[in-house]
């Protein structure tokens, strides 16, 4: 397991990690306000983001085939090198808040398949702690509790108890519902938000190099709200808080010194934490890596869902 200096600075390599939306050129910028230019801007994303559901449906691999063939030859080279490890993908929308869409609907689907109730046991004891946080933080519990209940209910739905839990069909209906959607996506953030203040001092240098503002400012502006773009320090802290190993799979343009055509990776392995105290044990370097079950794709400016092949 990577110390928590390499974990960070290891996932800044991973310079393209930040999620945004795309938008198209305008002719002539020049004659426009600067609130004109938002405002232009702010409307093609909307437009855009409408097009595709928050959780699409799964699409085999070759679809970014189809999407890219008549793109740069070295990302459709990139694609038959996926498909050797990854059979499907599933999209999600392109709204500034796909890091955690993907994030939630490849949690919950995990455990809706595998059943596994000694993680849930684990992830929910996480979710008690990362409340208690925010309460010593000064966050007022009325803020957020509503987003954590809802959270825990989801939990709860995807597990076999004295009921069924619900299909498949069901955990895609709901991720798509808006009022469910985005109140787990608050969840995440304010998870986030808890993990990056409390341990501000490790997040500060990080933080200040991408934006040159306060950890508060940055948690503030970047992080709590809707639509705000993710990169690898929201990645980092929302794995330590829920202790859940996430591999980002990159599509991108680049290629190694010699030319050769390599798809690349990052694990974001969790420090080790015992959820019932809550101290990190920053001597795990003995402890072997957790295998991520939940795999992104990121492409510049969006992450989708990525499967493995069984």
């Amino acid at each position: 397991m990577q110390s928590e200096d390499e974990q960070v600075v290891d996932s800044s390599k991973a310079e393209t990690t930040k999620t945004c939306t795309q938008t198209p050129e305008v002719d002539d910028w020049a004659n426009f306000r600067d609130d004109d230019i938002m405002q232009q801007q702010s409307a093609i994303q909307a437009v855009e983001a409408d097009k595709i559901p928050f959780v699409g449906d799964k699409e085999p691999l070759s679809s970014l085939a189809a999407e890219y063939k008549s793109g740069n030859p070295i990302i459709l080279e990139k694609i038959k090198v996926l498909t050797e490890q990854y059979a499907a993908v599933r999209r999600t929308r392109g709204d500034g808040n796909c890091f955690f869409r993907s994030f939630m609907f490849a949690y919950l689907e995990h455990i809706l398949e595998s059943q596994d109730r000694a993680e849930v046991d684990r992830i929910t004891a996480s979710v008690e702690y990362c409340r208690k946080t925010l309460l010593s933080l000064g966050y007022a519990e009325f803020t957020f509790e509503d987003f954590f209940a809802l959270f825990l209910e989801q939990l709860e739905s995807v597990l076999s108890g004295p009921e069924a839990s619900i299909s498949h069909e069901e955990l895609v209906e709901r991720s798509r519902d808006q009022s469910v959607s985005d109140y787990v996506v608050m969840f995440f953030r304010f998870i986030t938000s808890g993990e990056i203040r409390n341990r501000s001092e490790f997040y500060e240098p990080f933080i200040q190099g991408l934006t040159n503002t306060s950890v508060e400012q940055f948690c503030k502006s970047s992080v709590e709200p809707m639509g705000e773009e993710s990169d690898h320090v929201h990645i980092t802290a929302i794995s330590d808080a829920l202790g859940v190993a996430i591999r980002i799979v990159y599509l991108d343009r680049s290629c190694d010194d010699k030319g050769s055509v390599t798809v690349n990776h990052h694990d974001f392995s969790p420090v080790a934490r015992d959820p019932t105290n809550a101290n990190i044990n920053n001597n795990s370097n003995n402890s072997q890596p957790i295998k991520p079950f939940i795999n992104l794709l990121y492409r510049p400016g969006h992450y989708d869902i990525l499967y493995p092949n069984n």
